[in-house]
């Protein structure tokens, strides 16, 4: 493949690679947006209730899975900078191997997840068997779900980040189209939310595996050699390698925000919505930052693959810029407009009050996040997931530790300190494990030169 040439060239690509996936970002919220609105308008708050608590368990459980996107993106990414179709097809299709074995087996466990799921949210018995019966549709989409992260992660690595901004407005436009049938039009209610969910995954996952038909790994089955070489196992056993580090490191950072909440809580109702607020401010920065992260990924695999050291420092510096200015950006935006946010987020006097005497660790996280986001992407374009593992386990430590020093001290100051402690840890850590990166980048080009 080809590389920019100039420092114009490289801004460009840059800039074509993140917009489209920071907009494909932007419409997920959409989507809870719709269901809400739709059955909000239902004689009674019942059925919002069970769709909120059923959507709610959805996105816990699928962002789990979240490693076949990621792990996809590396392996494709890497196979495209060499320019091999045969390594590419063969790479997506271990990955729908890996999407379909786990998605029907949640569909296997649907009874003991559901129900552990069901009784830790602790929601009254009306609204536990409406999201039981929410429950029991909406895990029918696992395998679509999982098929759909695998053509995401796919697209990426290719840089067809274009295909990706489609197929999330159009995975939503068909949600919202479907709710409108399914629910005012055919009176389905809480069945008519959970049937256009899936029905939305199923058409988005056969749509991208049209636009992926050139690397599906059909003609690879038909021949003996290419059922080895899908079947290998130490091919195999890498993909578990990346994909285990991927989702342990995901199980920790998701505890690392529980754990917040968690803590939140212990300084009452009012900090606690609060908090929240300001928590999903935060991740709401992750919408900017994932956009650079996903161009990373794209960008220094395909150097990465194709073996070219100044190519992949290139990528590194172009998007670091890029995402540095974003979260500056972020930064001025949180400042000025800040409280403007949290008026939108509530009505309460109270909670807005006490949102606002937190709010500048919101406005200064900016600089602090974005070297975890950025970092995550090149580790991630370079398949080296166990720095990224490691790092969310030290991270999760020192955030555990430092809340515990720091809270009896500072009260939820000290919880907003011992979070930017945690995003420190984690592109701190990382970005002591860069220069190793780039020695193993250079020491694989010199092994290709003596053979």
């Amino acid at each position: 493949m080809s590389f920019p040439v100039d420092q114009a060239g490289w801004h460009r690509r840059v800039l074509s690679l993140a917009l489209p996936v920071m907009l494909a970002g932007m419409t997920v919220p959409l989507v809870g947006a719709v269901d809400t609105a739709v059955v909000g308008r239902l004689e009674n708050e019942i059925p919002l209730a069970a769709v909120a608590v059923g959507a709610t368990i959805f996105s816990t459980v699928f962002w789990v899975f979240g490693f076949l996107r990621m792990g996809t993106t590396g392996f494709i990414a890497q196979a495209h900078g060499r320019g091999d179709r045969q390594e590419a097809s063969v790479a997506f299709g271990r990955a729908l191997l890996t999407a379909l074995v786990l998605g029907f087996a949640l569909i296997a466990l649907q009874g003991p997840v559901g129900s552990l799921a069901l009784r830790l949210m602790g929601a009254p018995a009306e609204v536990t068997r409406q999201a039981a019966e929410y429950f029991s549709l909406r895990v029918l989409s696992a395998p679509f779900t999982f098929i759909n992260y695998c053509v995401l992660g796919a697209l990426i690595g290719q840089q067809r980040t274009n295909a990706v901004l489609l197929l999330q407005v159009g995975l939503n436009l068909c949600n919202l189209l479907l709710d409108l049938l399914f629910v005012p039009g055919l009176g389905m209610q809480v069945r008519g939310v959970a049937l256009a969910s899936l029905c939305s995954e199923v058409l988005t996952a056969l749509a991208g595996l049209y636009f992926l038909r050139h690397i599906l790994p059909l003609q690879i089955l038909r021949s003996a050699p290419g059922r080895r070489q899908l079947f290998d196992r130490l091919a195999w056993r890498r993909l578990f390698s990346v994909n285990g580090d991927l989702f342990v490191r995901t199980f920790l950072l998701t505890g690392g925000f529980f754990f917040f909440t968690s803590q939140s809580a212990d300084f009452g109702a009012g900090v606690l919505a609060a908090n929240a607020i300001l928590i999903n401010m935060l991740m709401m920065l992750s919408y900017g930052l994932d956009g650079y992260a996903h161009a990373a990924e794209a960008l220094t695999g395909a150097a990465w693959g194709g073996g070219r050291v100044s190519v992949f420092r290139r990528a590194v510096r172009y998007t670091t810029f890029w995402s540095l200015m974003t979260a500056v950006l972020a930064c001025v935006l949180y400042a000025f407009a800040g409280e403007g946010i949290i008026a939108l987020m509530t009505t309460l006097p109270g909670v807005r009050a006490q949102a606002a005497v937190y709010l500048p660790w919101v406005v200064f996280s900016p600089l602090v996040a974005v070297w975890c986001y950025q970092l995550d992407g090149i580790f991630l374009g370079a398949t080296r997931t166990a720095a990224m593992r490691n790092s969310a386990f030290l991270s999760l430590l020192g955030l555990v530790l430092s809340a515990w020093w720091l809270m009896p001290l500072l009260g939820n100051h000290g919880l907003w300190a011992a979070m930017m402690v945690f995003h420190l840890l984690r592109g701190g850590l990382l970005g002591l494990a860069y220069p190793g990166l780039l020695r193993a980048l250079r020491g694989r080009v010199r092994q290709s030169a003596v053979a």
